[in-house]
């Protein structure tokens, strides 16, 4: 076995990158972004909405309890400041070829350790593997399809084999998988909804639950892996709660009552008019925004493709012409937000303008299967003039559904039959309605009937689950490095999986070509000429309405923390503060 730096196929090594060299070489001290000599003790308090009945976050069956990664440990770890790399953590080290992603082998670290002090081996990978592909949750399923084998060579060594040679990402991502412990679950059925405390290898344990109102983690004072270089410097609270809230606006109240510490903040009117009370006034509470390097996430309101009318691409590109964003960025969001225009906007993976020659290379062979729009310049959502009746836009997407076969008669838009156009808005949170109601109101001025539903937190996430809705709010998460969890947002397998991520419903062998082609790029610059015509092609698709979005983070916090003087590039680095304390913020822990 050679070191990272050589030049043979095979290698050993302490990271694993899909391209390149890791940033930080062997032996390195610690992460650049935190500070390595942090104070431990104290506690952090977050905030979550709605409730939860299961500390089992891996199967489809109740709603999980926040910060269940805290208590996991992953056979490698990243970095906040370095995407497309794992460092090792349960694994010492990571031998793979570098010119046949069929296989790779994760050698364990012989002291880790489970909090019950059972030695994490070869065999709780094993078994982590085979659980989730059997009885996880579906996309589990969709993004582990390539896998073929998962074999224990030794007690501290296990060999995964997949079925591609060159899908590259996949020797990567089997190792950010939560290692299971195989004795805790030997007498205990997995694929069940359970408050019963799990057992894991990360750096903190449940400590104490309140079903459905509180959950806290404490620290662990044997953390196996505390004195590793990717471990200093983080994991510095010896608490850390989650307090639910029934909704957005309860829990701001909660905030300013010094009910928990740290408030990452997605109103914008909330932001510019209403932190203004006393102890922003006074020091106690800091508002501060952050920058990122991260790709926005696409959120927007997503269409379920799978019912009529929405399965017609001109009806949703119609009703799509009637989100005014102009108007609701300022007469909502006080100009706040940028428009979202691509699966990747704030990144280089964003297409812009006329495909290259590339991006044309891989389109061609697909033409008659793609809207004449794809091969001309990336599509963005139109503008308006942002007076909140925006008469040309409404006049095509009129147009649109005509052409469609709707058309406008006694006071409803109709179909060839007669039938009137009518769709629900399913939404969790309250607040986002006055978001969809001037959506509602122009499409009524085309003649739809939008009505809108707010469910309980349970209740939305079983008909998410079941795809049982016409037009929901959704983000689809966006990474400086896809690969294979497009397969579960976007792959045709995923649409009909309950449970997964594809909300859609999207099924389309370009777009399946295409992800298989970016999980095998050997180049960055392969990759990214890849995903542009991925982002080309969902973009024609109409899939959801976007919204909007910032390049930073917008967080309020109780003057008790200590940060690091360099904040990561591409998170908000929550696990590298630490606690410095005040007795005039402290408050009452509850």
């Amino acid at each position: 076995m050679l070191s990272f730096t050589a030049q043979a196929a095979v290698i050993s090594s302490h990271a694993i990158t899909l391209r390149g060299s890791p940033a930080l070489a062997e032996g390195f001290d610690h992460f650049t972004y935190v500070n390595p000599n942090a104070n431990k003790g104290g506690r952090l308090r977050l905030n979550a909405l709605g409730t939860f009945d299961s500390l089992n976050g891996y199967i489809n069956k109740g709603i999980p309890a926040d910060g269940l990664n805290r208590i996991y440990d992953s056979l490698t770890t990243g970095s906040d400041d370095e995407f497309g790399t794992r460092y090792g953590l349960l694994a010492k080290r990571i031998i793979r070829d570098t010119d046949d992603a069929s296989w790779v082998t994760y050698e364990l670290r012989p002291e880790a350790k489970f909090s019950d002090g059972h030695p994490v081996r070869a065999e709780d990978v094993v078994f982590t593997f085979e659980t989730l592909l059997k009885d996880g949750a579906p996309a589990y399923k969709a993004y582990f399809a390539d896998i073929t084998s998962v074999k224990a060579l030794s007690p501290l060594s296990v060999r995964f084999r997949f079925k591609s040679k060159t899908n590259r990402e996949m020797p990567m991502t089997v190792g950010e998988i939560s290692i299971l412990p195989k004795h805790y679950w030997a007498k205990r059925e997995f694929n069940r909804s359970s408050l019963d405390t799990p057992i894991g290898s990360g750096p903190y344990v449940i400590s104490d639950v309140d079903p459905g109102r509180r959950i806290t983690y404490a620290r662990n004072p044997n953390y196996w892996a505390r004195d590793l270089n990717v471990s200093r410097g983080l994991y510095n609270f010896d608490h850390i709660s989650y307090h639910y809230y029934r909704d957005g606006s309860v829990a701001f109240e909660g905030f300013k009552a010094n009910q928990y510490d740290v408030r990452e903040e997605n109103k914008a009117k909330t932001w510019a008019t209403e932190y203004n009370f006393p102890a922003v006034q006074d020091g106690r509470v800091i508002l501060q925004s952050q920058a990122h390097q991260n790709p926005a996430p696409m959120q927007g309101f997503a269409f379920n493709t799978r019912r009529a009318p929405l399965n017609d691409l001109k009806v949703r590109e119609a009703l799509s012409l009637a989100f005014d964003f102009e108007w609701a960025n300022r007469a909502l969001f006080y100009g706040a937000y940028t428009r979202t225009t691509s699966f990747y906007s704030n990144s280089e993976l964003a297409a812009r303008g006329e495909p290259s020659k590339a991006e044309l290379k891989l389109l061609k062979p697909w033409r008659k299967q793609l809207p004449a729009s794809v091969f001309g310049p990336a599509i963005v959502p139109a503008k308006s003039a942002g007076d909140g009746y925006d008469r040309a836009n409404l006049l095509r997407a009129q147009a649109l559904l005509k052409q469609a076969g709707w058309v406008y008669k006694d006071g409803a838009l109709r179909n060839v039959d007669g039938q009137p156009m009518r769709l629900e808005m399913l939404l969790v949170q309250p607040e986002f309605e006055r978001i969809v109601q001037p959506l509602r109101r122009n499409l009524a001025r085309l003649g739809v009937d939008l009505s809108i539903r707010i469910l309980d937190v349970a209740q939305y996430i079983e008909r998410l689950r079941q795809f049982d809705f016409d037009l929901t709010v959704t983000g689809v998460p966006a990474s400086l490095s896809p690969g294979n969890e497009l397969w579960s947002y976007w792959g045709s397998a995923s649409a009909d999986a309950p449970g997964s991520g594809n909300l859609v419903g999207l099924k389309s062998p370009v777009v399946d070509a295409l992800i298989a082609r970016i999980t095998r790029a050997k180049s960055r610059e392969d990759l990214v000429t890849e995903v542009h015509a991925l982002d080309r092609v969902l973009r024609s698709q109409w899939l959801l309405i976007p919204q909007f979005h910032i390049p930073y983070f917008r967080v309020a916090r109780w003057d008790l923390f200590g940060l690091p003087d360099n904040p990561p590039r591409y998170g908000l680095g929550l696990d590298s503060w630490w606690w410095k304390g005040s007795s005039t913020a402290h408050g009452q822990e509850r």
